[in-house]
């Protein structure tokens, strides 16, 4: 595996469930991608469906088969920890406020290699011990051209 940062088309499809009613989002942007030989980065802009000036930077690191951390910088800034198998509390910074949220990573399928590939996880997110959400994402990253 080679150290390889070029642009790339990433697809990231979200869904999110609460109490019984799905939503899904799903977003087709160029990126970044970099991988080394012990992790990767997939690297995008999202921008604000209401107000596209408004956008956040995404950045997806695959540390591990086990492991996933989401860092998002903008009007939301979060550090979410999803390993599988194990509940970390994460900051969550919004617009109203800071939150800590309980963050439990039931499945990492890390399928990434040299020229890109698949990432798919599924996570629940909680606060105060009670249930928020189920999650999952799928991540696609194919070369551009």
């Amino acid at each position: 595996m080679e150290n390889k940062k070029n642009e790339y088309l990433i697809s990231v499809t979200g869904i999110q469930e609460i109490d019984g009613e799905k939503d899904k989002i799903e977003l087709q942007t160029v990126g970044n991608y970099l991988l080394k030989p012990d992790h990767a980065y997939i690297g995008y802009k999202e921008y604000d469906e209401d107000n596209p000036s408004i956008s956040s930077n995404n950045v997806v690191k695959v540390e591990n088969e086990n492991r996933v951390t989401i860092i998002r910088n903008g009007q939301v800034e979060t550090r979410l920890i999803l390993e599988k198998g194990r509940r970390h509390l994460c900051h969550y910074r919004t617009i109203a406020g800071d939150l800590m949220i309980g963050v439990f990573a039931d499945t990492i399928d890390n399928k990434l290699k040299e020229n890109g590939g698949k990432l798919y996880v599924s996570y629940s997110l909680d606060f105060n011990n009670e249930l928020i959400s189920n999650n999952e994402f799928y991540i696609d990253v194919q070369e551009k051209g």
